[in-house]
C-alpha cells in the first residue's frame, strides 16, 4: 500500500507540515509507504483525460477544491473526500449542511454576493444582521486558525466591516458564551477520539496558533453523540469539531475542521491521533 500526503504548494505554515509528518511516521510504522508531496503538478487534463500518478490512498492536507477533485476522479481515495473538504472549507455552506439536522448552532445571517466596489448596501441588510444583537460575531466564509474573523460591537462596527469586505464571501453569526473559549472534538471515521478546551485570555478567538492554550477536556454522551453526527452529516473521516458553550451550559456548533490540526490534542490528551488517523486510512481505503 503506498499513501500520498498532500500539503499546500506555497506552505509557510510549521503546524501544517508537522501535521503530514506526524501521520507519515504512523503509516510508515504500520508498513504503508507515503511520500509527502506540495500540491504541485499532482494531475492534468490531457486529451480530455485526467493523468496522476498512482496512489491507493491520498491524506489531502490542502484545501484546493480543483486539485482534490482530480485526484479523486482519477480513481485515487482522498481522506478527506472532496466534497467534504469543500463543504467544510465554506463556512457558511458548512452551516448550510448541518442546517434541519437537529443540530444547534449560532444564528447566522449570509451577506448576499456583491460584483461592484461602489454598490451601496441596503438598510434592509443592517437591520438583518441586527437581530443577532451586539455584540456579534463576522465571518469571512474562507479562512484558517481564526484569520477573517472579527467582533462586532456596534453598528458603526458592523458598516464599516460590510463596505470594506461587501466583495468577499462571508457572513455573519450570533456571538455565544464569553468569548475566547470552546472545545474542540477530535473525530475519526465517525468515532469520537478526544476533546480538549481552549482559552484564550488576550482574545475572543480561542485558536492555538493565536495564543490559546489547550487542557483536556472529559466529553460527556451527549457531547460525544452531538459531534459524532456532525462528522456523519458532513461525511467526514476526520475532522475537529469547534464547539461553543452559552452561559446556560447550552452547546453550539461552530466550526467544523476537515483539516483541524492535532498536535496540541496529543499533547494534552495523552491520544496518540495520527496513529488512530493511520489505522483508519488503512481500513478504509477500500471504501
Amino acid at each position: 500500500m503506498n499513501c500520498l500526503i498532500v500539503v499546500n504548494a506555497y506552505i509557510q505554515n510549521n503546524s501544517q507540515r508537522a501535521q503530514a509528518e506526524r501521520i507519515a511516521q504512523e503509516l510508515r510504522l504500520l508498513n504503508v509507504e507515503c511520500e509527502i508531496v506540495a500540491n504541485i503538478g499532482l494531475s492534468k487534463i490531457i486529451d480530455g483525460k485526467i493523468i496522476s500518478d498512482r496512489y491507493d490512498c491520498c491524506v489531502f492536507l490542502d484545501k484546493d477544491k480543483a486539485a482534490a477533485r482530480l485526484l479523486e476522479k482519477s480513481g485515487i481515495r482522498l481522506f478527506n473526500s472532496a466534497r467534504a473538504i469543500e463543504i467544510c472549507d465554506d463556512k457558511m455552506i458548512t452551516h448550510i449542511e448541518l442546517a434541519d439536522c437537529g443540530i444547534p448552532m449560532p444564528d447566522c445571517v449570509y451577506a448576499p454576493l456583491c460584483y461592484y466596489s461602489d454598490a451601496k448596501i441596503s438598510d434592509k441588510f443592517y437591520s438583518s444582521v441586527k437581530e443577532l444583537e451586539f455584540p456579534l460575531v463576522a465571518k469571512l466564509c474562507y479562512g484558517s486558525l481564526g484569520s477573517g474573523v472579527s467582533k462586532i460591537s456596534s453598528e458603526a462596527d458592523l458598516r464599516v466591516f460590510e463596505q470594506q469586505n461587501k466583495q468577499h464571501a462571508h457572513f455573519y453569526q450570533k456571538f455565544i458564551g464569553r468569548g475566547g473559549e470552546d472545545i474542540r472534538v477530535i473525530v475519526i471515521g465517525g468515532k469520537y477520539v478526544c476533546a480538549m478546551k481552549r482559552r484564550n485570555d488576550n482574545d475572543f478567538r480561542s485558536n492555538i496558533e493565536l495564543g490559546g492554550v489547550g487542557e483536556c477536556y472529559t466529553a460527556d454522551t451527549d457531547l460525544i453523540t452531538l459531534c459524532e453526527k456532525v462528522a456523519a452529516v458532513l461525511q467526514l473521516d476526520y475532522c475537529g469539531i469547534d464547539v461553543l458553550t452559552d452561559n446556560d451550559g447550552k452547546r453550539y456548533i461552530c466550526e467544523v475542521n476537515s483539516n483541524a490540526f492535532f498536535a496540541e490534542a496529543e499533547r494534552v490528551c495523552g491520544v496518540n491521533v495520527a496513529k488512530k488517523y493511520a489505522e483508519f486510512i488503512i481500513a478504509g481505503k477500500n471504501t
